[in-house]
């Protein structure tokens, strides 16, 4: 366990790597003994200075949906991050390259809250009923710590890699489409390079929206009306440069552009 400076410290060297775009070492290199409950408060001490410097909290994403990353990160249940107003794009943006390092793009749903969601005991019918839509959204994966041998600890202290969202296509109920059964195919500069079914998420992406809730009720808190929560992606992460244009195609729920510059 990290001492309350150490963490202090992480948080505000995380804070430094952003604001200079910069990538900072592996926590885990400089703190082998840190956890996961550590990484949790590294986050949390980092969201804190970021609301006390202005930034207005939006939501939340879910990450480590599939049980390929789970497996992969040694881990056997999802992470989450925050999401602030100044991360969130309209379809069709021109995304600043520069403002993000190690970029890519996961394909997700968001849901919508009209009203708090909370547990414990929290379920997939609870999320559709507190659910007022559910639309298409693209996740900006973006790194302050460097790649090589990170663990789970690394990134969910860097705000489980989250980076921006890009919002768009046709927003639905959740009564008005199998959200099981939405796919998606994802272009970079007019060539496929991923697609996937949004059950990979949990075996539904509600489940992930229902997991945070009750997690949330761990720590005496929930979900709030108006927040976002985007559920998981359902696509490998695809890596864009500067210059790349990328769309992807939801069928019945529309489409999502944006490009790098």
């Amino acid at each position: 366990m990290l001492s309350p400076e150490q963490i202090d410290d992480i948080a505000r060297e995380l804070a430094e790597a952003e604001r200079t775009r910069t990538l900072m070492p592996r926590i885990t290199a400089r703190y082998p003994e840190a956890t996961v409950e550590d990484s949790y408060a590294i986050q949390g001490r980092w969201r804190d200075q970021q609301l006390a410097a202005g930034r207005r909290l939006v939501g939340r994403k879910i990450g480590l949906t599939s049980k390929a990353m789970q497996q992969a990160t040694g881990i056997s249940e999802p992470d989450y991050g925050v999401m602030f107003d100044d991360t969130v794009y309209e379809n069709g943006s021109v995304i600043p390259y520069d403002r993000f390092t190690n970029v890519r793009i996961e394909v997700e749903l968001a849901f919508v809250l009209r009203e708090p969601l909370e547990g414990p005991n929290c379920n997939i019918f609870d999320v559709f009923r507190a659910t007022e839509f559910v639309t298409p959204a693209l996740e900006v994966l973006n790194s302050h710590i460097q790649l090589e041998g990170r663990t789970i600890v690394d990134t969910i202290s860097d705000n489980a890699a989250y980076g921006a969202m890009v919002l768009g296509g046709h927003p639905m109920r959740p009564d008005e489409i199998d959200l099981r059964w939405v796919s998606a195919l994802l272009y970079k500069n007019e060539t496929i390079e991923e697609s996937g079914v949004a059950a990979a998420v949990l075996n539904h992406p509600a489940t992930g929206v229902a997991w945070l809730a009750n997690k949330f009720a761990q720590h005496g808190s929930r979900l709030e009306a108006g927040e976002i929560i985007l559920a998981g992606s359902f696509t490998r992460p695809m890596w864009v440069e500067r210059g790349d244009t990328v769309l992807c195609d939801y069928g019945r729920m529309g489409t999502i552009t944006c490009r790098f510059n």
